[in-house]
């Protein structure tokens, strides 16, 4: 039971050093955009192409660039390019055919236009249509 509860104690303690953490770097790069300072990168000096253009496919979604950039950044990660194959193609069941369904469950009901102002399809929206959602 003791044992149990010191775990418990240990995780909160951890997970509000977490968000401290979080909010201290915020409040830093929020002062340094201010300024007019750009926050310095941990390796490099410029921000990952998984946040750039060149990481993003023009039809929706990362290209081959963006993943590996954010797996880079995010050791463990395993993230995958989209299933681009058609559904009449997959075979039901195939570990694609559950990828593609369940992407397309969990980003359907994401908030947000499929348009912007201007009429053109959102990221959003490519990325649906690129995994034939």
């Amino acid at each position: 039971m003791f044992p149990d509860l010191l775990n418990q104690v240990v995780k909160k303690v951890k997970d509000i050093n977490m968000a401290a953490n979080r909010a201290q770097q915020a409040a830093i790069a929020i002062s340094m955009k201010k300024a007019g300072k750009k926050p310095k990168m941990k390796s490099g000096g410029s921000t990952p192409a998984w946040t750039r253009k060149e990481g993003k496919n023009p039809e929706g979604g990362l290209n081959a660039k963006g993943v590996a950039s954010y797996r880079r950044e995010n050791p463990g990660s395993k993230l995958q390019t989209a299933v681009t194959t058609k559904p009449s193609k997959l075979k039901p069941g195939s570990k694609d055919a559950k990828r593609r369904k369940s992407f397309c469950a969990r980003m359907s009901g994401m908030p947000g236009p499929m348009k912007d102002e201007k009429g053109r399809p959102t990221r959003k929206a490519l990325s649906l249509r690129k995994w034939n959602c």
